[in-house]
């Protein structure tokens, strides 16, 4: 228990981190990130629960979160917060009730039948999400609980992501750090090797400013390129080049509530931004 805490307590006040987290659980076993509210979500239940599991501790009371969890699970939920709930439930050992629900993910999600997320709905990064990262994130829940796509599924799924390939990235209308991060972890889930891109260092800030921009050569960093440029560094063999300062760029983005914003600049904390930023000094901590 202490051993994870102890590291990240070097870097960051990950004691009140913790606590952020936890005050912010309620009686259904789901959690918000403004205590006040009983809104209980998804996108925050699977943030808390990736947080413990990144800190190697146990969710409190894990059978009700397991329970709300597998409630959430509708055939009008986003299929994004539909693969949150289904990781989650893998990450609290419910394996075998997150499967009983695939039958709901391919009403939503089925690349056979040229359906890449039927309604889209919620997005994590973009307001509405879009096809690549409702792909990202169901490639990322079937890993988790075990299932695997057929190898038409897998050629089909690859042929998608490719049509975002945009120069050494991927992309919309250019590459982008968080796309391009989305397909390449898409492509080596399902036993591609595609080639590296350089996209992460040319969006790696060191001197002044530390993490990691959307786009090469621009500023200011923000907390969630940075996130997945650390991932993509991380999945392609590679290392960070001012870990140090990268970890300086973080402590900047906690709040007095212990819970992390997304920019150097005034923000509220919230649960996405809380484990992005445990996860970001987690990783550079390997380098420093």
């Amino acid at each position: 228990m202490g051993s994870k805490l102890d590291l990240l307590g070097r870097y960051v006040d990950v004691n009140s981190a913790l606590k952020y987290i936890e005050e912010r659980r309620h009686e259904d076993g789901g959690y918000c990130f403004v205590s006040v509210l009983n809104d209980t979500n998804v996108n925050d239940t699977y943030y808390a629960v990736k947080t413990y599991e990144l800190l190697g501790l146990e969710v409190p009371e894990k059978e009700k979160t397991i329970e709300f969890l597998e409630k959430a699970i509708q055939p009008q939920t986003a299929v994004v917060a539909i693969a949150m709930a289904l990781e989650s439930l893998a990450i609290l050992g419910a394996k075998d009730i997150a499967k009983g629900h695939l039958d709901i993910v391919y009403t939503k999600y089925n690349p056979v039948e040229g359906k890449f997320a039927v309604g889209l709905g919620g997005s994590e990064e973009f307001g509405t999400a879009t096809p690549l990262e409702a792909t990202y994130w169901v490639v990322k829940a079937f890993r988790a609980i075990g299932h695997d796509f057929s190898k038409e599924e897998r050629d089909v799924i690859r042929a998608f992501v490719m049509k975002f390939r945009k120069g050494n990235g991927y992309g919309v209308k250019q590459a982008t750090t968080t796309m391009t991060y989305q397909a390449l972890y898409t492509l080596y889930a399902l036993g591609y090797r595609p080639p590296k891109s350089p996209h992460f260092r040319n969006c790696e800030l060191c001197g002044d400013w530390g993490g990691f921009t959307e786009v090469p050569y621009s500023l200011p960093p923000y907390l969630e390129p940075t996130f997945y440029a650390t991932r993509g560094l991380e999945l392609q063999g590679e290392r960070p080049t001012c870990p140090r300062r990268h970890i300086w760029f973080i402590r900047q983005l906690q709040n007095s509530n212990g819970g992390f914003r997304r920019s150097l600049e005034l923000g509220i904390s919230n649960f996405q931004n809380t484990y992005r930023a445990l996860a970001v000094v987690d990783s550079m901590s390997r380098f420093v």
